[in-house]
């Protein structure tokens, strides 16, 4: 199955990385804040930003912390084909191999498989050509431990660009406001694109956890 493509709808919020500070200071100020921006954004916001998730942005490299999990992407690759277990998959454009690595808070949890999304607005779902269970959606992510792994996209070489992949938790049966949700610019300028899509690996083996 090819590439599957989207637009992204509005209405994402979105934070920058958390900086250090006095807690209890941080936590009256933050009250006081709530307060007014509830009352202010319940006023403002359409259904669909009401239920939108809280973005945390951040870079390659970066260890981007999104609350109830942090993660941080480490490298990205390019193949013509890839290889899980005995499996070899190939593709007519280009996979993206985004080597991750996650932590959670509080409890164990998995991540979901995450989107790409390009400048203009379009969105790639990883693909389904690797089985989860090759992927970093596959171990349990807990806290005080890092565990590595891979998310492949098949995408055309014009999505290398200005890339970021979004991290976020799998679905459940219960809706909840505000699911937290890491963003991750990959670092790919227009020389890096070029420089991946000049010389894309002919076969990258996917090495589990």
């Amino acid at each position: 199955m090819t590439a599957t493509a989207s637009r992204r709808p509005p209405g994402r919020r979105s934070r920058a990385r958390r900086q250090g500070g006095s807690r209890v200071l941080s936590a009256l100020v933050g009250l006081v804040l709530l307060g007014g921006a509830v009352g202010l954004q319940t006023r403002n916001l359409t259904p669909n930003e009401m239920d939108a998730p809280i973005t945390t942005v951040g870079a390659k490299g970066q260890e981007v912390n999104a609350g109830r999990f942090a993660v941080r992407v480490t490298s990205v690759t390019v193949a013509r084909a890839v290889q899980a277990g005995t499996k070899k998959v190939e593709t007519e454009q280009l996979f993206l191999i985004v080597q991750a690595s996650a932590t959670s808070a509080t409890k164990p949890m998995h991540l979901a498989a995450p989107a790409l999304l390009t400048p203009d607005g379009v969105s790639y779902d990883a693909t389904d050509k690797i089985e989860p269970s090759e992927t970093l959606a596959n171990p349990w992510v807990q806290p005080e431990f890092w565990v590595s792994g891979n998310f492949v996209f098949e995408i055309p070489a014009s999505a290398l660009e200005g890339a970021r992949v979004v991290f976020k938790l799998p679905g459940s049966a219960l809706v909840e406001p505000y699911e937290p949700e890491a963003e991750v610019d990959l670092g790919i300028d227009g020389p890096e694109a070029a420089r991946l899509k000049s010389a894309p690996s002919d076969v990258y083996i996917l090495k589990k956890s």
